[in-house]
């Protein structure tokens, strides 16, 4: 690998880290009812937690916005990427994984945000539909009918970490793919860790998201 191609890419990386963690949540919650989103539920700025603070529209405006921001950065990175030669996915790998490590511990923030799910979606999708989708298909089954948003973040990030591995072991995408795979995968996890103690402790909270 070129140091122009390592260079290029290091820049997107730093580039998705800062877009990913422009806080949308925590804007929309701010604008709607005054109040920091820190404060309030679980203390994160993801669409889950701005839906508990501010409404279900306020809570979906901020997942579609969070989907994008990693959408954004993992498309305009890879297309950039083409003009390097030797760039093999590396841009678009990183602009996504650190806009997932951006949305989850914010640059503005404090180091703090939301879990990951909705951006690590919109990368995944905008750099390989095939393993994305259906790993957004999986991890909203998880969240609207079992009822536990955590646990269909952490689906998303096992779907999208199993399915770019398969993708770059039959030579569908490249390895840098998988490495994003796995690296918003432990970015999640990461993050979810309270989630997933409660879960195990059996008081996570349940909640569908069509339950009044």
């Amino acid at each position: 690998m070129s140091l122009e191609v390592i260079l290029f890419s290091l820049a997107c990386g730093v580039a998705g880290y800062v877009v990913g963690s422009i806080p949308f949540g925590w804007v929309i919650v701010k604008l709607l009812k005054g109040e920091d989103i820190r404060t309030y539920g679980s203390g994160r700025s993801g669409g889950t937690n701005v839906m508990r603070a501010a409404g279900k529209p306020a809570g979906f405006a901020t997942a579609i916005l969070d989907v994008l921001k990693g959408m954004a950065m993992a498309w305009l990175c890879r297309e950039l990427g083409k003009s390097v030669p030797g760039s093999a996915g590396w841009p678009e790998a990183l602009a996504g994984a650190g806009a997932v490590l951006g949305h989850c511990a914010s640059l503005f923030l404090n180091f703090r945000g939301g879990a990951g799910g909705a951006t690590a979606t919109g990368t995944s999708i905008a750099m390989w539909a095939t393993g994305g989708v259906p790993a957004m298909l999986l991890g909203a089954f998880v969240w609207l009918i079992i009822g536990y948003a955590s646990l269909g973040t952490l689906t998303v990030g096992v779907c999208v970490a199993a399915g770019f591995l398969l993708g770059a072991l039959m030579g569908l995408v490249p390895v840098s793919y998988a490495f994003f795979g796995f690296a918003i995968l432990g970015i999640v996890l990461i993050a979810l860790r309270p989630n997933l103690a409660r879960l195990r402790a059996g008081t996570e909270p349940r909640k569908p998201i069509f339950d009044r």
